[in-house]
């Protein structure tokens, strides 16, 4: 069994950036007792308030990645830390990182499915364009962020990628939170994989953050899934409960494209 700790951010414009920072790498720190630690998509601006994401952005050698660095190394976790706002050759990316135990950057995955169409998400960031599968206690792991939950090709090639569980950091809304339920189900349905997703709570730039933060199993099964508020969800997850069901029902052999 890996431990792992969904870390559901109150993203809430009453506190700011760097309060909000220093509270989540202290909350971190304070995960030992966790093997993955998962925290919320671009939660120290919040997913929607594209001019804070502009003002701080930063470039992945930047105080904010060094700050999580020391947190999971305090921890001793392996964490996945969001996303930020990353900047590198004058572009703008929404970058997920993954930090191992020891303080070191294991992985990086700048988001491909941009949400907001002309103005919003488009006008701050570039699309990445590389997927991202790593080697964790969690298996053969893809990374996804928010928006590309409802891009099942991406998770596909994922899978065809070697992908036993997918690990999502997200910003999703409380007014399309049904959509999230769902579409975290048929992402585990479909690819016989878990489906790990950190979701963010509160109210920024007037957007209601959704929460249920969720955990699925490959089968389908919600194994757990938070409330609306700020909680660290704590769950047990079996890889082996892929494998086997991959083996007992091959639905993806099947394939016919």
């Amino acid at each position: 069994m890996t431990r792992v700790a969904l870390v559901q951010l109150d993203v809430s414009d009453s506190e700011t950036v760097e309060a909000r920072i220093a509270r989540t790498a202290g909350l971190v720190s304070q995960l030992g007792d966790a093997d993955v630690v998962v925290l919320p998509e671009l939660w120290h601006v919040g997913a929607f308030d594209l001019d804070a994401a502009r003002e701080h952005a930063e470039p992945l050698a930047g105080p904010l990645v060094a700050r999580m660095r020391a947190a999971a190394q305090d921890a001793g976790v392996l964490l996945h830390m969001g996303s930020f706002a990353e900047l590198a050759h004058g572009h703008r990316y929404n970058t997920s990182v993954v930090i191992d135990p020891s303080g070191e950057v294991l992985a990086t995955y700048r988001k491909q499915h941009l949400f907001g169409w002309e103005g919003g998400e488009p006008s701050v960031m570039t699309a990445g364009d590389t997927l991202v599968v790593l080697p964790t206690d969690l298996g053969a792991t893809g990374l996804a962020t928010c928006y590309d939950l409802r891009f099942p090709e991406l998770f596909r090639r994922l899978v065809d990628s070697g992908a036993e569980t997918f690990l999502l950091a997200s910003g999703w809304p409380s007014a399309r939170i049904e959509h999230w339920s769902v579409l975290a189900r048929a992402r585990a349905i479909e690819n016989q994989a878990w489906v790990i997703a950190c979701n963010s709570a509160g109210t920024h730039v007037g957007v209601e953050m959704g929460g249920r933060s969720v955990v699925v199993d490959p089968r389908g099964t919600v194994i757990a899934e938070a409330g609306t508020g700020e909680v660290v969800l704590e769950v047990d997850v079996d890889v082996d409960v892929a494998r086997t069901w991959r083996r007992s029902f091959p639905v993806l052999a099947d394939r016919r494209l």
